[in-house]
């Protein structure tokens, strides 16, 4: 599945995550200070690091900010804060993701895997080439987009969310990471996000209840795929 770097100082939580993530087929390797977590992404590649943020040696943040000095591996920070200034904080300074304790090992495997499907996602379509899902061609420098050789009038926000899912058809994007990603927001109302799926539902000629391209799993998130 994946490589994974668990950073955390406590014994019992490390372990625990440890046993989980190698129990659902990830590689893990743990460290339980700021400058052995330096040390192995120097010696090691990951796939994904998850990072503590109460260290002995080195507050997490300052750790995110030496590690965004040396990689561009994905990083989950892992904290007991709930501040919404300093998630914030942390979210510009290069983290992918966070997590608030206590949570669980199946939240922690969900993060993982939405954070890998970004990553890998990224690197699968160029970021100016023209993306094709069926009859949909996006064309993302001239942000334009055709359904069936017909022109589609777009919102620049439309525009962002279809970009964003037809780079990834048929993967299942979680609302969070929509949220983050295309509204660039930490935090969020899933209105918006549902207001916006029924205006782009709208101009690509389909309904909620009639899907064509636009599917929502309820609770999980939306994906988009062809018609079959």
């Amino acid at each position: 599945m994946a490589s994974v770097l668990v950073v955390e100082d406590d014994q019992f939580v490390r372990s625990a995550l440890i046993r989980h993530l190698t129990e659902a087929s990830h590689t893990v390797r743990s460290v339980g200070t700021a400058l052995e977590a330096l040390r192995e992404v120097a010696h090691h590649r990951f796939d994904v690091v998850v990072l503590d943020l109460g260290l002995p040696d080195l507050d997490g943040a300052e750790a995110l900010k030496m590690l965004r000095g040396v990689t561009d591996v994905p990083v989950i920070i892992a904290t007991a804060r709930d501040d919404e200034a300093e998630i914030v904080r942390l979210l510009n300074d290069g983290a992918d993701d966070y997590l608030t304790k206590p949570f669980s090992v199946e939240h922690l495997s969900a993060r993982i895997a939405a954070v890998l499907r970004r990553a890998r996602g990224a690197g699968e379509v160029a970021p100016g080439a023209v993306v094709r899902v069926g009859g949909l061609a996006v064309d993302p420098l001239r942000r334009q987009a055709e359904l069936d050789g017909r022109s589609l009038d777009l919102t620049r926000r439309e525009f962002d969310l279809l970009v964003f899912l037809a780079r990834r058809p048929g993967v299942v994007v979680p609302r969070r990471e929509l949220l983050a990603e295309v509204w660039q927001q930490a935090y969020g109302d899933d209105q918006t996000i549902d207001v916006h799926l029924s205006w782009l539902r709208h101009k690509l000629g389909e309904t909620a209840a009639n899907p064509r391209y636009l599917h929502t799993l309820r609770g999980v998130g939306v994906k988009l795929e062809p018609p079959r």
